[in-house]
């Protein structure tokens, strides 16, 4: 399968902060601010599309599916800079399924000679684009001028 056979048969649109998604599952049950317990989505990274610094207010757990293994470059509140490994090649240090924290600045990217990354995310509480905050450089460079390099490679210049 080619990316395009993805996007087009799992019906993916394009989202905010680059890449392909669609939601998939939704829980019934909600907390008391009626959000949805959980929520998970399809999401395609193309290697030249990727997904741009932002932050959620939920645990976001990230499944390997198909294509490329795929990067997820965290920036915690506390400074540090971690970078994951999702996708096939567990003998080379991928992992199948990894965690991103809520409130964790984060942005992911196909770095193999593949074209593209399958993945799955889900998250708990359930995502709410009323809470998804998109960052630009200067935002980011600003409180951590540390991770320039990253920062300048996977936020955008400006928000349109």
């Amino acid at each position: 399968m080619n990316k395009e056979k993805w996007i087009n048969m799992l019906d993916l649109m394009p989202h905010p902060e680059g890449g392909y998604y669609k939601e998939v599952i939704k829980s019934e049950q909600t907390l008391s601010d009626h959000n949805a317990l959980y929520t998970s989505i399809y999401f395609l990274l193309e290697k030249n599309n990727i997904s741009h610094f932002h932050r959620i207010q939920s645990d976001e757990v990230w499944y390997y599916h198909a294509g490329q293994t795929l990067t997820v470059h965290m920036i915690h509140p506390d400074g540090k800079h971690e970078q994951v490994n999702v996708g096939p090649h567990v003998d080379k240090g991928d992992v199948l399924q990894a965690l991103v924290p809520k409130g964790v600045i984060f942005a992911s990217t196909v770095e193999g000679d593949n074209d593209y990354a399958l993945v799955g995310c889900m998250c708990s509480p359930g995502f709410q684009f009323e809470k998804f905050e998109l960052f630009t450089q200067d935002e980011l460079l600003e409180q951590y001028p540390q991770h320039e390099e990253a920062i300048k490679k996977y936020a955008f210049e400006s928000i349109k």
